[in-house]
């Protein structure tokens, strides 16, 4: 992997993670005017018409073909812009403002179950200085955003349908993030917009159905009081977000952008403390571990990749080649 491709890499990755850690808060205020099904629903579907149209721009009425590639992008379509779109939102508002901050720890548990997936299912073994890694960004991100507490374990325990619903999102973002290895030959630009399109149409199903057995449609009242937090949510943790994304873990490899999710939370807290807050040794620690997580694993990874080749099994061997040929 080249050196300029690692750094542009890994600022399209930070831009995401920043966005979206800037999402949870302003989502707080959205969502004490619109329920949280519009409000995700309504956001993808400006998303799908700004991707859409600069797709067309770009590439032509022929990249909307599907290529036969259906069934796969309605799938992974559908676990970013309906299950994590949908389920994310929907437990932050059950949780009320402590689900700004259980969202965003949650959001830090996806390089784990990133790991956890590519080994059951790929049989890509993790080093274990990935695991390493994966485990000090954790414990970084929960120090950052509990400064040093464990009263949110107890948050946890009264409140397990909305952290259920948070969890299955968060799955969700990762099996998309992961689906990218699948389109090698397509642009981000393209995936992008076919899986959102597709996702947000699955979304636009379940709105209507809810609406039917009585979920409130929002008034020209309730979005013109959230028009700013709207305007905010499309263009930066949606649209530019989500290309950002896309193509830094086309960049990186799955395993190694996913990482900086973990700069999430602490956005969020970035936020809390430009409000007004202020930081304390626990939070600069856990910003620390965070950062040093990024570094250290991107290290041995450079550092171990010969030998590791060397001790791979062939369905190893193919998975990493792969993934080099992705990037």
């Amino acid at each position: 992997m080249k050196k300029n491709q690692v750094l542009i890499g890994a600022l399209l990755c930070l831009t995401a993670s920043i966005s979206w850690g800037a999402m949870f808060p302003v989502a707080e205020r959205a969502l004490m005017y619109i329920d949280p099904f519009y409000f995700a629903f309504l956001r993808y579907l400006a998303v799908s018409v700004i991707l859409g149209i600069l797709l067309l721009m770009k590439e032509g009425k022929k990249s909307f073909s599907l290529e036969g590639q259906g069934k796969k992008l309605l799938f992974f379509g559908t676990m970013a812009f309906t299950v994590y779109n949908f389920l994310i939102f929907a437990g932050q508002d059950l949780l009320g403002h402590n689900g700004v901050i259980v969202a965003s720890i949650m959001e830090s548990l996806m390089p784990m179950i990133s790991i956890l997936i590519l080994w059951v299912f790929k049989s890509a073994r993790p080093m274990k200085y990935t695991i390493a890694s994966m485990f000090l960004a954790l414990i970084g991100a929960i120090l950052v955003i509990t400064n040093g507490s464990l009263s949110f374990v107890f948050l946890l325990k009264d409140s397990v349908i909305p952290i259920l619903f948070i969890l299955i999102g968060v799955i969700g973002w990762v099996i998309y993030t992961m689906g990218g290895n699948q389109f090698n030959g397509w642009s981000t630009l393209r995936y992008s917009t076919l899986t959102c399109i597709l996702g947000t149409a699955v979304s636009a199903i379940i709105t209507f159905l809810a609406t039917a057995m009585g979920l409130s449609v929002p008034t020209a009242e309730v979005m013109q009081s959230i028009y700013g937090e709207m305007i905010f949510m499309i263009i930066f943790p949606g649209a530019i977000a989500l290309l950002s994304w896309n193509l830094g873990i086309k960049l990186l490899t799955p395993i190694n952008g996913i990482l900086f999710i973990n700069l999430v939370p602490i956005t969020t807290l970035a936020i809390v403390f430009i409000q007004g807050g202020s930081l304390s040794s626990y939070e600069i620690l856990g910003t620390f571990l965070v950062i040093y997580a990024l570094i250290q694993n991107n290290y041995f990874q450079r550092k171990n990749l010969p030998s590791r080749v060397k001790e791979m099994n062939t369905s190893e061997k193919n998975h990493l080649i792969k993934g080099t040929q992705h990037q």
